[in-house]
């Protein structure tokens, strides 16, 4: 007999994973290859000049191959904090700033300072599929709470489903899978609640550096006291392309980091040594970089809703599009798990299903289709949606 924990026996396989599996045993011709929308990830290694650095790391720092800190590198930590108050408008030291094996292990780490078996975490839907599978995986009942219209999600219905098990909110924004920038007030709103109610406000900003607007998404860290209630998490992957090398952060109360260490020490023990100093070096010198790599990705969002109405003239609407993502609805009566599976053979497009960002039951998911754009420039794009109004499913 297999022994195997009920907890992960019920928790999905990765969803990415999953959809690669579709590409088993088909070919793509050289007049319609591959277009992968499925993952959110760099696709290209770091910036030349960042590698660079890297070697000269790896071949004269001998603690680049070391244990290092728990928590993080201090030097590292410290541009956090510095950056972080600079470009928030708040107070955020050194001391509230973990860095972590990656943002998915500064969620996990989070959510094991807060919550354990039976208890509730509120995920707005469509959610982040692997904090669904993580709260599975401890035994942590995710509460789905829909989202209005243009998938913003309401402190006023998120209230009338806090229990005395419920232990945190947990929001990402700019927002994945619906790629939308969640408003200022919508965050002010939900750390409101979440202080009235003595429970956390978790704020996932891996994609902060590809945000639309100018100057801060919010105001969260100007109250005096926002580490009574906000924890936010961010990841150096997707800004310096660093995917391969897991570096994250964890922004909260020392506290609360304290509490996290316990299962950081537990898990990797240090982050990534290579990973933490190429991502110091990189806030100190690709400052003019970063911002080419997100006026990039902001194009690439603009190409999404320039060409757009060729689908819409189809049936297809958009409900977000941002950062690297964009949420369509189709029209077709296919349910989208298996429409997407039909578009690998028939279009050699791989994309994710909205099934994957839902709640069983829950027949939004059956509409829904997420596009990770990021690694298609608008030649690309324009590839994309011209095999998309070739769709007809029987």
């Amino acid at each position: 007999m297999t022994l195997l924990n009920p907890n992960m026996a019920a928790t999905f396989p990765p969803p990415v994973m999953e959809a690669r599996r579709w590409l088993d045993g088909v070919s793509f011709s050289d007049n319609q290859p591959l277009i992968n929308v499925s993952q959110a990830a760099p696709v290209d290694p770091p910036p030349a000049s960042m590698r660079e650095a890297m070697a000269q790391f790896i071949l004269e720092d001998d603690a680049s191959h070391l244990y290092g800190p728990v928590l993080g590198l201090p030097d590292l930590r410290a541009k956090v904090a510095s950056v972080w108050t600079e470009a928030y408008g708040g107070a955020v030291a050194s001391e509230n700033v973990a860095i972590t094996s990656g943002c998915n292990q500064a969620f996990a780490a989070t959510i094991a300072t807060l919550a354990g078996e039976g208890d509730e975490v509120i995920l707005p839907t469509p959610w982040y599929f692997n904090h669904k599978m993580w709260l599975d995986m401890g035994g942590i009942t995710s509460v789905a709470l829909k989202t209005g219209e243009g998938l913003i999600p309401s402190a006023d219905e998120a209230a009338k489903l806090i229990t005395s098990k419920t232990r945190a909110i947990a929001l990402v924004s700019p927002n994945n899978p619906g790629g939308v920038e969640y408003p200022a007030e919508t965050l002010t709103a939900f750390r409101d609640l979440c202080r009235a109610h003595k429970i956390a406000l978790i704020v996932d900003e891996t994609y902060r550096d590809f945000d639309g607007r100018t100057g801060a998404p919010h105001r969260l860290f100007q109250d005096a006291s926002w580490d009574d209630t906000l924890i936010q998490l961010y990841s150096f992957s997707k800004a310096y392309r660093l995917t391969g090398h897991r570096v994250g952060a964890m922004i909260a109360s020392p506290k609360r980091l304290f509490e996290a260490e316990k299962f950081l020490d537990t898990v990797a023990i240090c982050p990534n040594q290579l990973g933490q100093r190429a991502a110091l070096w990189g806030m100190e010198n690709l400052g003019p970089w970063l911002a080419e790599q997100r006026l990039e990705i902001l194009d690439r969002s603009q190409a999404i809703t320039d060409g757009f109405p060729a689908l819409a003239d189809k049936g297809w609407a958009i409900e977000g599009c941002g950062a690297y993502f964009a949420w369509m609805r189709h029209p077709f009566g296919m349910p989208s798990d298996q429409l997407a599976q039909k578009m690998v053979q028939d279009l050699g497009v791989l994309c994710l299903p909205g099934t994957m960002f839902v709640p069983e039951g829950d027949d939004s998911g059956k509409q829904a289709l997420r596009i990770a754009f990021a690694n298609i420039d608008r030649a690309g794009i324009g590839q994309l949606y011209k095999r998309l109004t070739q769709l007809s499913p029987a």
